[in-house]
């Protein structure tokens, strides 16, 4: 019965795969005279361009001045060739252009949504163009931003969820860039002055240290005018160097912060995966049933269904550049988090040696599958997509072959994966919640 059953699903998964890699873009990849790496689809179904402009620029270049790079992508856009932050939105809402930016530990960005019409686009393109070339890091701007940062880290002390966030990663990172948030803390802030900010958007946002996506109604010959365009006045510069390598946990370590609240806040975790590992796929699907897939993971029914421990309780991988973390986590009564911290102690032991069953591995496989299409349904989402192929250096078939890695995952794979990537008696624990005595 079993085995008519995964055939089954074997030949819909296949015919599901090979409709997808029918109907996957047609990524085009190039690297302009001054070393812009650009990834384009065309999509001429709509008269719209999606452009995602990525450096290698996050946090995990701070430096040891936790905050730099989110300030220094903040500030691009609050004023630029003479310009106000609200002049420069004026400008884009003049031609009903949408423009973003942001940063994370890998990365900062920016991005723009335009119509695709000449008397639409070339001016939110001059207006980006004076935003990424030009910017003037005004000193007003960036004092009231430093506030901000304060206030927000400061408000992030009265929540239990971010101060376990803040020490699972600190313990787990140790003095690696990754272990410090990215938003800076109450120290860092208060060294950072604007000519860092000057100084390091000078040394990250370079050509060579550039990628741009591009998902739209534009020809080849247009994509690449639009490069050129945008990048001609930035300076080449250099690839950033590689951070670090990361070190693995070689004990476990428990960190009991007190707090006072009726519930604590449990995070449990390792190091995981990173982008492009060969385990990647293996890890994702074998995360899904334990505690990836919501309602249906395993981890829920333990907890929340059985014992009624935890409204919700989830387990997930984060994939960086280098291995990013393997995560567990909930909320519990004070008075239950020894009963909570046992099971999903248990259960991780147990899903290591047996791995999923027949049937939370078919659901999974028909899941990840059934869903994907989604992830990729719209121009916005495909050109994050493109992004990211490109800042972690990934395969150009990446989208073309996800079904097929993920149908080529199986049981057997899955318990070898779990059992060389995840050592349970060397993880991070911290509880954040009342009734707790502090620990290092």
């Amino acid at each position: 019965m079993f085995i008519n059953q995964c055939k089954t699903v074997l030949i819909l998964c296949c015919l599901f795969a090979s409709a997808v890699a029918s109907a996957a873009p047609d990524i085009q990849h190039w690297v302009t005279d001054r070393g812009v790496r650009v990834y384009f689809v065309p999509a001429h179904d709509l008269p719209m361009v999606d452009m995602r402009m990525v450096f290698d620029a996050g946090s995990a270049r701070d430096n040891k001045k936790p905050g730099v790079a989110l300030l220094t992508n903040g500030l691009l856009s609050e004023g630029a060739a003479g310009l106000s932050a609200q002049k420069l939105a004026e400008q884009f809402e003049s031609v009903g252009a949408h423009f973003g930016n942001g940063a994370l530990k890998d990365m900062a960005w920016l991005n723009l949504r335009s119509l695709s019409d000449e008397k639409y686009f070339q001016p939110a393109l001059q207006v980006l163009e004076k935003i990424l070339t030009r910017a003037d890091f005004p000193e007003a701007a960036f004092r009231r931003e430093i506030e901000r940062l304060k206030i927000s880290v400061k408000a992030n002390k009265q929540s239990p969820g971010a101060i376990a966030e803040e020490a699972f990663y600190k313990a787990l990172y140790g003095s690696h860039p990754y272990a410090s948030p990215t938003e800076g803390t109450e120290e860092s802030l208060k060294k950072i002055k604007l000519v860092d900010l000057k100084t390091f958007y000078k040394k990250f946002y370079t050509t060579k240290n550039a990628v741009v996506s591009i998902v739209g109604d534009l020809s080849r010959q247009q994509a690449e005018q639009m490069v050129n365009q945008l990048t001609k006045n930035l300076p080449e510069g250099q690839r950033a160097k590689k951070i670090p390598e990361v070190v693995a946990l070689t004990e476990a370590k428990t960190i009991r912060i007190d707090f006072p609240s009726a519930q604590s806040h449990i995070l449990v975790g390792q190091l995981g995966t990173s982008r492009g590992d060969d385990d990647y796929f293996t890890l994702y699907v074998a995360n899904h049933p334990f505690g990836g897939s919501g309602f249906a993971s395993r981890l829920v029914d333990e907890v929340r269904e059985k014992r009624g421990l935890a409204y919700s309780v989830y387990s997930y991988f984060l994939p960086m550049r280098l291995p990013g973390p393997f995560q567990m986590g909930l909320q519990t009564r004070n008075d239950q988090v020894d009963q909570a911290l046992g099971i999903l102690n248990r259960e991780l032991k147990r899903y290591i040696k047996e791995g999923p069953s027949r049937q939370e591995l078919k659901d999974s496989l028909t899941n990840i599958t059934g869903g994907f299409p989604l992830r990729v349904d719209s121009n916005r989402k495909l050109v994050e997509y493109l992004a990211m192929i490109g800042f972690y250096d990934l395969p150009l078939n990446y989208l073309a072959d996800f079904t097929k890695n993920i149908m080529a995952v199986d049981d057997k794979k899955i318990r070898d994966a779990l059992v060389r990537r995840i050592q349970p008696d060397r993880m991070v624990t911290v509880i954040v919640g009342g009734q707790a005595d502090i620990k290092g």
